[in-house]
């Protein structure tokens, strides 16, 4: 009896944990694999919208990737940044970091559609933006990383936030380590990230006050000078220059190189090499690529983890810019 018993006993209890393992709810996670049963074919026809974008326009790679970064500092990386204003939505692409400045939105909905046309309602708009942010690095050039997918999709933005949480070209070095800060980025991310100026073009109205400043700011004469002559003291604002005046279509360390030689575009640039705690990481990058390429990866794989929607929270979009 005293055998019967406790095999009885054995089983309760073997049968209440099997009970509270399947209760227990599971926590949803990004994971490298996560379309790998449901959209196969996901990250290949990603791959292959963005390419045919940046193949139209090379500049076009490093507003992908500053789409990913405007968004994943607002709410967290949700897509949130790609919706349209409506009734009851104050977009984000109105915010003062973001309007005018901002572009791309059609290469992701070019994106989005053309998994839709694979996976109907399976990949996230959040997911898709990721991945074209690394599918622009490779393109010119840059370093490339697992992108963990999982992400879905917010039904709201938040034009405020995008306003008081995103770093502008004025911004001095205590703001940008502490504005990536709150983010769960540290200054050794901040600078890396930075990088990302090795690509792309400016608008004037942006660096204006930087080659105008009569002695206020640390800038190579000559790089003043030249610049000036595409951005006049009045007018000109949406006119452009290059980030990095040296190979700006390519993804290279010379971004670090030009700020040594006082020859970075923006305020927000130069103050990385300005006497501040940020000059050994600008010195380091300067003369080792690899390095600038492996940590320029690694955080934005951590900037790509910054609040995500996971499990059932959100939504999947079937077009970016709106809600289902």
């Amino acid at each position: 009896m005293v055998s019967s018993e406790s095999s009885f006993g054995k089983l309760l209890k073997l049968a209440t944990l099997l009970f509270l393992l399947y209760n227990m709810p599971c926590q949803a996670q990004l994971s490298t694999t996560f379309y790998d049963t449901t959209c196969p074919n996901a990250l290949t026809t990603i791959q292959n919208s963005i390419r045919q974008a940046v193949s139209k326009e090379r500049r076009m790679a490093a507003s992908i990737i500053r789409l990913l970064f405007h968004d994943c500092f607002v709410q967290g990386c949700d897509a949130s940044l790609l919706l349209d204003e409506t009734s009851t939505i104050q977009s984000e692409k109105t915010a003062f970091p973001n309007v005018n400045s901002t572009r791309g939105f059609e290469v992701i909905e070019a994106a989005k559609s053309a998994v839709e046309a694979v996976c109907p309602g399976v990949v996230s708009c959040a997911d898709v933006l990721a991945v074209a942010a690394r599918d622009s690095s490779v393109l010119v050039g840059g370093p490339t990383w697992g992108v963990k997918l999982g992400r879905r999709d917010s039904t709201t933005a938040n034009r405020a936030q995008a306003n008081s949480d995103l770093p502008g070209p004025s911004s001095n070095l205590d703001v940008l380590i502490s504005r990536f800060a709150n983010k769960g980025l540290n200054e050794r991310d901040m600078v890396a990230l930075s990088g990302a100026h090795t690509i792309g073009q400016a608008q004037c109205v942006s660096f204006r006050a930087r080659i105008y400043s009569n002695g206020t700011e640390r800038i190579d004469a000559g790089f003043a000078s030249t610049r000036r002559r595409g951005c006049p003291q009045s007018g000109g604002d949406n006119n452009l220059a290059p980030l990095d005046l040296v190979t700006p279509a390519s993804f290279d360390n010379n971004y670090f190189k030009n700020l040594i030689q006082l020859k970075g575009l923006l305020h927000s640039d130069q103050v990385l090499f300005n006497n501040g705690s940020a000059d050994s990481i600008v010195s380091e990058y300067s003369s080792n690529p690899q390095t600038f390429e492996s940590d320029f990866a690694s955080a934005m794989v951590k900037m790509s983890d910054i609040s995500p929607l996971l499990g059932t929270n959100g939504i999947i979009r079937r077009v970016c810019s709106s809600i289902n």
